[in-house]
């Protein structure tokens, strides 16, 4: 049965998004400023669009943004010329080759999320595999000084994690959006100032 939507939904249909995700999104940009003007985004995870979409609005014609996710198709209009999808698992060496072609990025954003069982060990175990998949990812074509906005589940290897990330950016901060649903044990973790490659794997 599907939940009903809450006053961050309805405003989101309102302005015309197709989720409340972006009001999530909103607030970490605004916070962190992570988007430079004419800035090339990998938006990971993207459906049903709404992170994509809202990315668009603010670059205004310029730079780029390309979407990935296991969706067919996500709701983003087909007039922005500086938009591109692709069809593909994070997991999948075809799917990062093809990432990879179309780099490298000022910022790569995932708001994906693994499939859930309803126990939080377990969804925290998934999260973490996928988290580890985005931060491969980032790593092959984010912009030395870039920066990774990645959305985790709170619980195993959590802190690990953020550990690594400080391997790879020169800042590494948590947040939880107000946004967030009350009962949801999300949270971000926005690295910035990528280091390269090579700099990182001597850290």
């Amino acid at each position: 049965m599907p939940r009903p939507q809450d006053h961050y939904g309805k405003k989101a249909k309102a302005e015309g998004y197709p989720a409340r995700s972006v009001f999530k999104l909103k607030e970490l940009l605004h916070k962190f400023r992570v988007l430079p003007v004419g800035a090339r985004v990998l938006d990971l995870g993207a459906a049903p669009g709404s992170f994509s979409l809202y990315l668009l609005e603010q670059l205004k014609g310029r730079g780029k943004v390309v979407a990935v996710d296991l969706a067919p198709r996500i709701e983003v209009p087909e007039t922005y010329d500086n938009f591109s999808y692709i069809v593909g698992d994070l997991f999948e060496n075809d799917t990062r080759d093809r990432i990879a072609a179309d780099g490298p990025f000022d910022l790569v954003i995932s708001d994906a999320a693994p499939k859930t069982s309803g126990q939080k060990e377990v969804d925290a175990l998934r999260s973490l595999s996928l988290v580890e998949s985005v931060l491969e990812i980032a790593r092959l074509c984010l912009k030395p000084g870039g920066s990774l906005v990645v959305k985790i589940f709170q619980g195993a290897g959590e802190q690990e994690y953020f550990k690594e990330l400080k391997r790879y950016f020169l800042t590494v901060k948590g947040f939880k959006p107000q946004a967030s649903r009350r009962e949801s044990f999300e949270t971000y973790f926005v690295g910035i100032g990528f280091k390269g490659t090579a700099a990182s794997d001597r850290a």
